[in-house]
């Protein structure tokens, strides 16, 4: 007889962006040459002198159980981070490290939600968090936002979908997949409208240090009174110091959600890769003069991205402020034959595009947004003029 499998393996469903890069891996092993738009990491090393702290603490003896939530000087690094970029106050004992910002997310729904709570996602959204949230047995509530609106909520739609069974507010800016930075006056009167109701909120603040141009990124938490009593705040080093494979994010919660999420880490992972916590420790607390490079890399790579994608046959995108994707409408091209096969939602778009031209992206209806695919730019300018090309051809029907 075989084992049954419960019944909340129905719930989840694997993450596309992993499974598109898996098929580029794929491809590449079998010799193809792959133009891979698809991982959202940078293609930097980490910097040196975090690498350097990490040795440091290998040959220091380091390299046994920390405190579940992580260690004292990261989390009080973590905390006096908020405290003077933010001008947010707090305490240590309010800061979770854990094994990457997803981690993080899985604690805080594990602390809050629970079969009948419903959780509020607008969408274009990254591709685990509903999939994390049904794990708890809630149910993820949807709202699509547009080109037209800049991919932002407005108080309105929140309030209106607003039950009493809605337990939280899940957002993100920088945004993943969009690239879109909420401006301040629109988060304020997101938080205005949360204030009116019982709703706490995840704000998942990752690409926080990944803008371009004028854009502005905003602490959640801070930007009422009584804001920070109920919002996690996630974020963690994987992004912006090239360390996605050292796997260190971290929350800032209110007290009994922080000591929850501390306890049900202690009982599912124990702690974070000691050796990746000082690493991280260094990267928070550091130079940061490799940083400075790697963004304006980016930033040169996303002017790029930006004026290639104008010239694509019936392709539009809002240019990203902050993070490393476009997003890019194919809709237009939906109902024709493209790398001579038909093209009939987003998901056969980048099927065809890899299939045909070697072009790895993401489709968009893995991020809740049909009539979309998602570009990454965190990959080598060579990369991106070559898969540019193959792209161009791939849309004029080549």
């Amino acid at each position: 007889m075989s084992l049954r499998l419960a019944e909340r393996s129905r719930w989840v469903a694997p993450s596309a962006t992993m499974a598109m890069a898996a098929e580029a891996a794929r491809l590449k092993a079998t010799g193809v040459e792959v133009f891979d738009f698809s991982l959202g990491e940078p293609d930097f090393p980490t910097p040196e002198h975090i690498c350097q702290a990490a040795e440091r603490a290998i040959r220091d003896g380091k390299t046994h159980y920390t405190p579940a939530a992580g260690i004292p000087e990261l989390r009080a690094a973590v905390a006096r981070h908020y405290a003077t970029s933010v001008g947010l106050p707090v305490e240590p004992q309010h800061v979770i490290v854990s094994n990457g910002a997803k981690h993080s997310i899985h604690n805080a729904l594990m602390a809050l939600c629970g079969p009948g709570d419903e959780v509020i996602i607008p969408s274009p959204y990254w591709v685990s968090y509903a999939e994390l949230v049904r794990l708890t047995g809630a149910e993820p509530v949807i709202l699509e936002t547009t080109e037209e609106e800049s991919f932002i909520l407005s108080p309105e739609r929140f309030l209106a979908a607003v039950t009493p069974r809605t337990k939280l507010l899940m957002i993100n800016s920088p945004s993943n997949p969009t690239g879109v930075v909420y401006p301040r006056s629109a988060l304020e009167a997101l938080a205005d409208a949360v204030l009116k109701t019982e709703v706490g909120v995840i704000s998942d603040e990752i690409y926080e240090e990944l803008l371009y141009g004028d854009a502005e990124a905003h602490c959640f938490a801070g930007l009422r009174p009584g804001l920070a009593d109920r919002t996690i705040t996630i974020s963690g080093v994987s992004k912006t110091y090239a360390m996605t494979g050292w796997r260190i994010g971290w929350a800032v919660a209110p007290p009994a959600v922080s000591k929850f999420m501390g306890a049900l880490q202690s009982q599912e992972t124990s702690n974070p890769c000691s050796i990746s916590q000082w690493a991280a420790l260094e990267a928070i607390t550091g130079p940061k003069d490799a940083i400075r490079g790697m963004l304006a890399e980016f930033s040169k790579r996303r002017d790029y991205v930006i004026e290639r994608i104008k010239g694509l046959k019936d392709v539009s995108c809002i240019p990203p402020q902050g993070a490393f994707y476009a997003f890019m409408n194919v809709e237009r091209h939906f109902g024709r034959t493209l790398g001579g096969e038909p093209i009939t939602d987003s998901t056969s778009f980048c099927q065809a595009a890899l299939r045909s031209v070697n072009v790895a992206m993401v489709m968009g209806s893995a991020f809740g947004a049909e009539g979309f695919a998602r570009v990454s730019f965190a990959t080598s300018m060579e990369t991106l003029e070559r898969g540019f090309d193959a792209l161009g051809r791939f849309v004029e029907g080549g």
